[in-house]
């Protein structure tokens, strides 16, 4: 098992349980975790972050059977990871109990030892949960060449004719996109993404105070800025934790919110630590260079501009609003 898979395992196993948090203890619980591991391993936390996806999703509409048999897999070390994204002009079928296609962005192919797809078939777009040493996937290696992430194992897959089984099935066709879990669930790599913000912080005031310059008049500034933006983004994690259990209809537009404020956020401190630190923090042994090019590819979601939408729409209608 490899040192990635066992982490994974390790600080699953510090959640109480495995389905979606039902209170607001319990999710900042969760959200914490995946912000703490971000805040050390970036590639860990986007795959804890997957784990934790999978299971939630199996919880929620999964047989008593199958929650018990995911449970049990957990237990013994399983790592699982949610597979989502259509590989262009091959996409994800299953036609009878075949499947046949594949995924692009998959996470942990190689790592894993379970993965949670969607594939189309007659009736719509079915989640599967394959275990990947029965069915195993063809993995193209060659599709993640990317400065950040690259620990983060996120290649092409694809089966070629291969056989499902009825237990395999989690859920009715259209489960996976299902609301407020499906864009609510963002708010679990923002946290992530939010614990890459605070190593930037981390990185940035250890490597000026070992080289003596931390009580420069500019640095201070510099610090200064990367705490208000850590703390930023924090505090939009926390709010949409907040909101997630109150008016249901300001529960995705606050997590619209954390995404948009998070990317900014990014971008701002990546500026700010390399402006700190020089040339240095992108020298490959320095602990800088890990974290900006992780999280300069792990910033890249989909749609930041659709995000900032739903945040106007949300404030034109007066279901978001500041207040203290």
């Amino acid at each position: 098992m490899s040192a990635l898979r066992q982490a994974i395992a390790v600080r699953a196993a510090l959640l109480p349980d495995l389905g979606d948090p039902g209170q607001p203890s319990a999710l900042l619980h969760l959200l914490r975790l995946l912000y703490e591991t971000g805040r050390v391993d970036l590639p860990l936390g986007r795959l804890l972050e997957g784990h934790v996806d999978a299971m939630q999703i199996v919880q929620r509409y999964g047989t008593p059977s199958q929650r018990a048999q995911a449970a049990a897999t957990v237990a013994g070390g399983g790592a699982f990871g949610v597979w989502n994204a259509d590989l262009a002009g091959e996409p994800l079928r299953l036609i009878g109990n075949r499947l046949c296609g594949g995924k692009s962005f998959a996470s942990g192919a190689g790592l894993l030892s379970h993965a949670l797809v969607t594939a189309d078939g007659g009736d719509g777009r079915q989640l599967i949960l394959i275990d990947l040493a029965r069915t195993t996937p063809a993995v193209d290696r060659t599709f993640w060449q990317v400065a950040g992430m690259q620990r983060s194992e996120t290649h092409v897959v694809r089966w070629y004719d291969a056989c499902v089984t009825a237990d395999d099935l989690i859920g009715t066709p259209g489960d996976y996109v299902r609301e407020p879990w499906f864009s609510g669930g963002a708010l679990r790599f923002v946290a992530v993404q939010a614990g890459g913000i605070a190593a930037l912080l981390d990185h940035t005031r250890a490597h000026l105070v070992a080289a003596g310059r931390a009580d420069d008049p500019h640095q201070k500034g510099r610090l200064a800025a990367l705490y208000e933006l850590a703390e930023t983004a924090a505090g939009a994690i926390r709010t949409a934790a907040a909101g997630w259990f109150g008016d249901p209809a300001a529960r995705l537009p606050l997590v619209a919110a954390a995404r948009a404020a998070m990317y900014a956020a990014g971008g701002q401190a990546i500026e700010l630590a390399e402006q700190a630190v020089g040339v240095q923090s992108l020298f490959v042994d320095h602990p800088l260079a890990a974290v900006i090019t992780d999280l300069s590819v792990y910033l890249r979601q989909p749609s930041p501009d659709a995000q900032r939408m739903q945040v106007g729409a949300a404030v034109a209608a007066g279901t978001l609003t500041a207040h203290l």
